[in-house]
């Protein structure tokens, strides 16, 4: 398959604070536009797009494309079971919500060392190992958030996993908490295919310095910024795919341009994203990927990603100015809650997949805004 896989966790909105509201009719035409170009993997689970990805995939690809045009990845939500039954149950609800008899990938979803351990417990490998032998999976494998001495542990002891799914960007490449490069690392001396997730960071990497930028212009001026991030990733040795939460046409048609033809990077270009991602870290941003899983969690109903977007747009001086961020700080604070009112129960912060201190963060969010 091409290397550049869709993800179903970032799609475009109708209304931009409510999750569900998937604009379906544009959802569509990215849809058929990315198949049109020879792409198949698309990439959904249980809990993104408040729950409703699940059912967009069956709308916008399965009752509109013959199943064998294309190939489907989804996940078996750790972190939400309870008992060995919650496995089959879940599992069903996948597939009749996706529409489908047998997932081409399928994942245990974010494997932390604590959710590692809820997956031996309650057998979660044995779970998938059994539905690959009924035929309702074709690959096996995990999505990973923890440090490569965890990943290592996984993968010695399930060496039947056949695949793995990193959060690999050049930013988090020698970063402490993802260590993305030591988990690639890793992945590959277990011989396993890898398969990249927040190439872009969430988006922060489709924004970056002007210095950075003008350096990646003078040498590939067709190029967007964003186009570094996955062509960086998509470069490296065993990577199959890498995902991209597209949200509208204009960000699907510019990763088709350049993945439909890939060319891997050079050392000059490996050079400038090393460089780029020491400037950005200088600035000392809140490094959060929006994927929302906080959002749910939070008793006082704060609106964590859209404030720490705000906060590193500020710090970064990217696109606006301060006085427009403010603004756009008290109208979430009118509508939800002020980072002020975190009560830090630190429930965020233990289903965050960047391992990230959020009551700290908030913290500086609001002493910036407040």
């Amino acid at each position: 398959m091409k290397k550049l896989g869709f993800g179903m966790m970032r799609l475009p909105l109708t209304n931009p604070e409510d999750q569900k509201s998937i604009d379906i009719e544009q959802t569509c035409k990215m849809v058929d536009t990315f198949l049109e170009k020879g792409f198949t993997y698309f990439d959904t689970a249980y809990m993104y797009h408040d729950f409703t990805s699940e059912n967009t995939v069956k709308k916008v690809l399965v009752e509109r494309h013959p199943r064998e045009s294309f190939l489907l990845a989804s996940k078996l939500p750790v972190m939400f079971l309870k008992k060995k039954s919650d496995m089959e149950r879940i599992f069903n609800e996948q597939l009749e919500k996706c529409g489908v008899e047998y997932f081409d990938y399928y994942l245990l979803h974010s494997l932390q060392d604590k959710s590692f351990k809820t997956a031996e417990k309650l057998k979660a490998f044995d779970f998938v190992m059994q539905k690959k032998a009924e035929g309702k999976i074709k690959k096996i494998g995990f999505s990973f958030h923890d440090s490569a001495d965890v990943l290592d542990k996984i993968l010695k002891a399930h060496p039947e996993m056949e695949f793995v799914q990193l959060q690999i960007n050049y930013l988090d490449w020698e970063s402490n908490n993802v260590q993305s490069r030591k988990c690639y690392e890793t992945a590959l001396k277990y011989g396993k295919e890898i398969i990249v997730m927040e190439p872009v960071k969430g988006g922060t990497l489709a924004a970056v310095p002007k210095k950075s930028e003008q350096a990646m212009k003078e040498v590939q001026p067709d190029l967007s910024v964003a186009s570094w991030a996955i062509r960086f990733c998509a470069s490296l040795e065993n990577v199959i795919c890498v995902l991209s939460g597209m949200s509208n046409m204009a960000q699907l048609n510019d990763n088709l341009g350049y993945m439909e033809s890939f060319v891997p990077f050079t050392q000059k270009e490996n050079e400038i994203v090393m460089q780029t991602a020491d400037m950005i870290n200088a600035t000392a941003s809140i490094p959060c990927t929006a994927c929302r899983y906080c959002v749910s969690e939070c008793p006082k109903n704060i609106p964590i990603p859209d404030y720490f977007e705000l906060y590193n747009a500020q710090k970064q001086e990217i696109e606006k100015p301060f006085t427009v961020e403010e603004v756009h700080y008290e109208a979430l604070a009118d509508r939800y809650s002020k980072a002020s009112d975190c009560i830090e129960c630190k429930k965020c912060s233990k289903i965050c997949p960047q391992h990230l201190n959020v009551p700290k963060y908030l913290k500086r969010v609001a002493e910036l805004f407040e």
